[in-house]
């Protein structure tokens, strides 16, 4: 199934192709977090969501109304709006990349399941030594990786930890602050964009964390990479966000996931054909939710690429799969395309 989706790709009509790339390249890269999304970006993100009557929910020492406010002010995850116009023009990117390999006589299979190995750094942001200043301890990080493999078992993928580093600056501890952020990973970022750099600090505003897609690597240079609440870690006190799926959720967007719920009621919407579609992101665990009512199994709410808590989500489907392959071979693997010596 993943070879085929990925010849799929290579194989796609492409008349017309280099003019329609000409026509997008003209439109820069979209917000690239949370922090530069507008409200009106926020709501078509989000969609219709669910009414929510429950009890005030407190995150890092923000109280919302509920989770339904939680996830109105964009904290959940801060990682661009993806527009249609720019799903347009990844797909046909994508295309466009595929069909230059087969021309090259190279192949666009997918990679075998546990044949790629990301080198990971993690840079421990802190303002002190003890746990509560953000010195989170190395059984934290070390179940996070185990987190992360765990949730990638049946791809490509496997994470190695390359190194961390503690940093002590009051300054760059709030990495939803953009001046901090660009400071803090000017000085910090190991690598080009094969490797992941996971920031784990503080956030204000109740937010969880953020990424950069695959796609926007080059464009954004030093900024590329994750940033993680540190209470979000496995053993934190962020709950129900506290068992290490905030970094599943944001690795998956630094592979190339959008939120399983962009797009709304279309099978496209996520550039992912077999993710259920779903109006509006879900969030607790609601069982038998189907907001989109076309499908019989319901919405995606077990799907890393939800917006549900860490206890309720669990996989992947094998086209996010592909797509993460795809995607990483294109935006996050420096070899080059040239011609096979047969000339295929």
């Amino acid at each position: 199934m993943r070879v085929s989706a990925f010849k799929r790709m290579a194989n796609a009509g492409v008349a017309g192709l280099c003019l329609a790339l000409g026509l997008v390249s003209v439109q820069a890269a979209g917000p690239a977090r949370e922090g530069m999304r507008s409200k009106a970006e926020l709501a078509i993100q989000n969609g219709k969501l669910d009414a929510d009557y429950g009890p005030a929910f407190t995150l890092n020492g923000v109280t919302f109304a509920n989770q339904r406010a939680f996830i109105e002010s964009g904290a959940r995850c801060g990682v661009r709006y993806y527009s249609e116009f720019e799903r347009v023009r990844n797909e046909l990117s994508s295309k466009a990349f595929f069909a230059a390999r087969a021309a090259a006589g190279q192949s666009t299979d997918a990679r075998p399941i546990g044949s790629v190995s990301v080198p990971v750094w993690v840079h421990v942001i802190r303002t002190g030594t003890a746990v509560s200043q953000g010195n989170v301890p190395d059984t934290w990080i070390t179940a996070q990786m185990q987190v992360l493999n765990d949730a990638w078992i049946n791809t490509a993928f496997r994470f190695v930890l390359a190194g961390t580093t503690r940093t002590t600056n009051a300054a760059w501890y709030d990495l939803a602050n953009e001046t901090a952020e660009l400071a803090a990973k000017t000085a910090l970022k190991r690598g080009g964009p094969e490797t992941m750099n996971i920031y784990v600090a503080n956030l204000s505003g109740g937010l969880l964390g953020y990424a950069y897609y695959a796609e926007d690597a080059a464009a954004v240079g030093v900024l590329d990479g994750v940033v993680l609440l540190n209470q979000s870690l496995p053993g934190g006190n962020a709950a129900p966000y506290n068992l290490g799926d905030t970094g599943t959720h944001e690795v998956g967007h630094w592979f190339g996931l959008a939120h399983t719920f962009e797009g709304g009621c279309s099978r496209s919407n996520d550039l992912v054909a077999d993710t259920e579609p779903e109006a509006s992101p879900a969030f607790g665990c609601p069982v038998g939710r189907n907001t989109c009512g076309i499908t019989r199994t319901g919405d995606p709410i077990r799907n890393f690429m939800d917006y549900t808590d860490d206890s309720c989500m669990n996989m992947f489907t094998g086209g996010q799969n592909v797509r993460m392959d795809a995607q990483h071979l294109q935006y996050r693997t420096t070899a080059p395309i040239v011609a096979s010596r047969s000339g295929r």
